[in-house]
């Protein structure tokens, strides 16, 4: 026997293994559409509900690893708190159980038959759930044909002495069993890999339950890479979750490896109650193992909250999401009320956008880091109201509404997507400057290789006219609500005024930027910066002008005006 008869097979068998793995949690993905960050945003009030969703939602898309990433991801911005997020990954540790128990099932016999038809359902069909179906099979078929040819591929381990004495030290230091799981784990970056082939090994008879349940827990440490990758860069709160995770996992570990003699002897006598065959003796194994750590670490949920927040202490910035005034049991009893309702939820909104604005400008002054994720919260947030209004308005225009309040509910509608047009641009700010920072670098590395010494000693993102711009802008902003808020028609013409100062600099820094050009000394960094950056806070200024014209012409009958958009959370400091 050679290490390529070994070798070959296996990292084929693995590479078809997790994409089947992935192709397949995709298609499920697909076909559960935006439900998954649904059941995450919306069911997790209570830590026992947080824990459901876990499972819920790992168990649909096939990975631990999959939930805890977008779990982190919402604790980023605001939409999570760490306690609901440490529910959560202690359901999905649970949820991932059930790729055990597919795998336990044992179908590799038919994973070409389901390859082909899945392959048709893919290719011989235009209708997109077909094609999902199609994906999800094929993706399966893939996972059990991986799973035959490492199995082929490692049979002959079982011969090899080194693997045998490998084996025997294992048995009898549990500790080493628990880190050659954790790496082979972090190496392959799926628990689930890991497991498919402790099944294959221990079918075999290459591996002995006092082997293998060992490198089963340190799977479970293992799996935790994903999210401390997932965590790197970003908030604290993001930090604390993935920090979470790991000691989560690590407690179970070090309890059940120090428990190993009585959990094995627990395992082996319900594999010899129910008859079990060897795969899916390990998957009850895993199963009992997550299960039993979730009973064990549900009740400290709070202490571990403490535990991280010691451990990754600071302040962090994170949006203070409100919860929603909008009440749609309202809608049919009282139409006045409900347009109040989406009114104060507009009026939140706009806070939201002043400081997706504000966000912004400091990123633009500063170029720090944490004003532009702070901007990004800010853009989720106003994304996630202005779905959640819109919904709500369109609901009420199938209510019975007067004349005046269709009016308003037509207003209200069209300014939500003002708002959150203004959420867009910001958005494209914070790109553009991403752009324009990193084509200077670029640059000034260029000139430095060159010899050249830059004239500019910092980046041209300070530029005094491109400040004012922001001024201006920001108090149309601030106006526009004001506007809408308290009627304010006096103010409403200060907007239309300033808006023809804000049109007249812009044309100055379009003539600004093609002298730096024709000067010579231009670059392409200030295209981005005078260009583009100036046709969005432009932008910007006409949304706010649309919110205050249509508030004259509809409440003051002077003129009728079309507008747009949305709003969403407030970025405040959590001491702790």
């Amino acid at each position: 026997m050679s290490y390529q008869e070994v070798l070959f097979p296996f990292l084929g068998g693995l590479g078809i293994f997790l994409f089947g793995m992935k192709y397949m949690g995709d298609g499920l993905q697909k076909s559960a559409g935006d439900s998954l960050r649904e059941i995450l945003n919306t069911f997790t009030s209570t830590p026992l509900r947080s824990v459901l969703a876990g499972l819920i939602v790992t168990a649909i898309i096939q990975s631990s690893s999959g939930t805890t990433v977008l779990t982190v991801g919402l604790v980023s911005v605001g939409f999570m708190s760490l306690r609901q997020a440490i529910g959560v990954i202690m359901g999905a540790n649970v949820g991932t159980t059930v790729t055990a128990f597919i795998i336990g099932f044992n179908l590799s016999s038919y994973a070409l038959p389901i390859i082909g038809v899945g392959s048709i359902l893919l290719f011989f069909s235009k209708r997109e759930t077909i094609n999902t179906i199609g994906q999800i099979l094929f993706g399966f078929g893939c996972l059990f044909y991986g799973l035959k040819l490492m199995g082929d591929g490692m049979a002959p381990l079982s011969e090899l002495p080194q693997f045998s004495a490998l084996m025997v030290d294992v048995s009898h230091h549990p500790v080493l069993g628990v880190g050659i799981g954790t790496l082979l784990t972090m190496v392959l970056q799926s628990s689930s890999a890991t497991i498919g082939i402790l099944q294959q090994l221990y079918s075999q008879g290459s591996l002995a339950i006092g082997s293998v349940l060992p490198i089963l827990f340190g799977d479970n440490i293992g799996t935790t890479i994903t999210a401390v990758i997932a965590a790197l860069g970003v908030s604290v709160a993001a930090k604390r979750t993935a920090a979470a995770h790991v000691i989560f996992n690590l407690i179970g570990a070090i309890i059940f490896t120090t428990l190993l003699t009585p959990f094995t002897a627990v395992v082996v006598q319900i594999s010899n109650v129910f008859n079990l065959k060897p795969a899916m003796q390990i998957a009850v194994a895993h199963g009992l193992f997550n299960v039993s750590n979730l009973l064990i670490q549900f009740w400290f949920i709070d202490k571990i909250e403490l535990l991280v927040r010691k451990i990754i202490p600071g302040k962090d910035q994170s949006i203070d999401f409100k919860p929603s005034n909008l009440n749609e049991s309202i809608i049919q009893n009282s139409t006045t009320l409900a347009l109040n309702q989406a009114k104060i939820e507009l009026l939140q909104m706009g806070d939201y956008v002043m400081g997706a604005f504000e966000s912004t400008k400091a990123y633009y002054e500063n170029q720090n880091a944490i004003d532009k994720e702070n901007a990004g919260q800010y853009e989720t947030a106003i994304n996630d109201m202005d779905n959640r209004l819109t919904e709500y308005l369109v609901q009420l225009s199938a209510a019975e509404l007067s004349i005046s309040e269709s009016h308003e509910q037509t207003m209200l509608l069209e300014l939500t997507k003002d708002l959150e047009r203004i959420g867009d641009h910001c958005r494209n700010i914070i790109q553009n400057l991403t752009e324009a920072i990193h084509l200077e670098k670029k640059q000034k590395a260029k000139d430095k290789k060159a010899g050249k010494v830059s004239e500019r000693d910092s980046l041209i993102l300070h530029d005094e006219d491109v400040i004012d711009l922001f001024e201006k802008v920001m108090k149309n902003i601030r106006d526009s609500l004001i506007v809408f808020e308290k009627d304010d028609k006096e103010m409403a013409a200060h907007m239309l005024d300033r808006e023809e100062q804000i049109d007249q600099m812009v044309k100055k820094l379009r003539k600004k930027y093609i002298a730096t050009m024709n000067s010579g000394k231009g670059r392409a960094a200030d295209g981005v910066l005078f260009i583009d950056i100036a046709s969005n806070l432009e932008r910007m200024s006409d949304r706010t002008i649309h919110i205050a014209k249509y508030i004259l012409g509809e409440r003051y009958g002077t003129e009728e005006i079309a507008v747009d958009q949305s709003v969403s959370p407030v970025i405040t400091l959590q001491s702790e």
